[in-house]
């Protein structure tokens, strides 16, 4: 497989009664998205096909029944069905939800053969999805199975990163998922992403508070005292530059987040609602802490706007974009780390002869 220099973008259909196949090819509808990347998209030629009818979008593409045979500076749709699928947009049914695993697992295992380099996936239905063989509340923790690493749910747009200690966990259960195991290995995970996947050479890394007020000295709750900021001491003792615990309610308003390369809110609105009030449109879910790299759109299947050829397919581009930008600060991280003399040389020439 020739990939003349562009990464391989593999891409999931997402719910397919959602808008996963109407902001792909709005992203693709513009032929200069492969100027930097070859896409795959994990489907079927019939289900882009409607797509591409049913939306009015002008666009061309290939279909292929092998990853090995896409073709470079192409859209490639691989052929994951062939059979005909019937799509009733805005409606949450087991169709939806069974053709978006199917696609998902084989984009996941194209992913884990170095067959793509990088993984952008379209939205799901959390309900629809589960099944006997797929039982996970999302992407984030079925990556968590299937590749290696430690993941995190790490929300980014320009100049904003806000990462989880819980993810996709009910209020009632936040408190007891709050370990100084899983704090410490949080903040590694989120501190070693900043360094290789954004190039940030000493992230400066704020948490927000578990409780109201990060409980008011144990008048509301007692375990940011006896939880959280132990652990952070103990973090700091090896040299991380990690601050807080802060108040949640004022953090965001006061402009207070400028100050730092990434947040570590405590469970899963007390950061994305922030983040999504002032990223909206814009951010991109990327699940750090892996061997592989993946992202998605920060928004979900709007089954409102599906097929009405209306839904804003900004936030899928921006992931793709992401997933590219990682993918190469990651080959210049390990370039760096591999031969640091090598490249301390070259940079003192290239210093010289300019």
């Amino acid at each position: 497989m020739s990939k003349e220099d562009k990464l391989v973008v593999g891409i999931s259909i997402g719910d397919i009664n959602g808008i996963g196949g109407e902001i792909i090819l709005k992203t693709f509808e513009d032929a200069r998205m492969l100027e930097f990347c070859t896409p795959v998209i994990f489907a079927s030629v019939r289900l882009m096909s409607f797509y591409k009818k049913h939306l009015g979008i002008d666009i061309n593409f290939q279909g292929i029944d092998k990853i090995e045979d896409l073709l470079p500076k192409r859209i490639n749709v691989l052929n994951v069905w062939k059979e005909q699928v019937e799509v009733n947009f805005g409606e949450e049914n087991e169709t939806g939800g069974e053709y978006a695993i199917k696609s998902l697992k084989e984009a996941v295992e194209a992913l884990k053969k170095d067959k793509i380099d990088v993984l952008v996936t379209a939205p799901i239905n959390k309900s629809n999805i589960q099944s006997e063989t797929f039982n996970f509340p999302g992407h984030t923790d079925y990556l968590a199975q299937e590749l290696e690493g430690n993941s995190l749910m790490l929300m980014v747009s320009d100049g904003l990163r806000v990462g989880l200690l819980t993810d996709h966990v009910p209020i009632k259960n936040v408190v007891k998922n709050i370990t100084r195991e899983c704090i410490d290995k949080k903040i590694n995970t989120i501190n070693h992403s900043l360094i290789e996947d954004f190039g940030i050479e000493r992230p400066r890394i704020a948490v927000l508070g578990i409780n109201p007020h990060t409980g008011d000295n144990g008048v509301i709750g007692t375990e940011d005292d006896t939880i959280l900021r132990p652990a952070l001491d103990n973090i700091r003792k090896n040299g991380k530059m990690v601050f807080g615990p802060y108040a949640a309610d004022s953090f965001f308003g006061s402009g207070n987040y400028k100050n730092f390369d990434a947040i570590i809110a405590s469970y899963h609105d007390q950061g994305l609602i922030p983040f999504k009030t002032l990223s909206f449109g814009k951010g991109v879910n990327y699940t750090a802490g892996l061997n592989h790299i993946r992202t998605s759109p920060d928004h979900g299947t709007a089954f409102d706007l599906a097929g009405k050829n209306e839904a804003n397919f900004e936030s899928f581009r921006e992931a793709v974009f992401t997933a590219i930008s990682i993918f190469q600060k990651r080959e210049e991280y390990k370039e760096l780390t591999e031969n640091p003399l090598q490249v301390g040389r070259k940079k003192v020439y290239q210093k010289k002869k300019s």
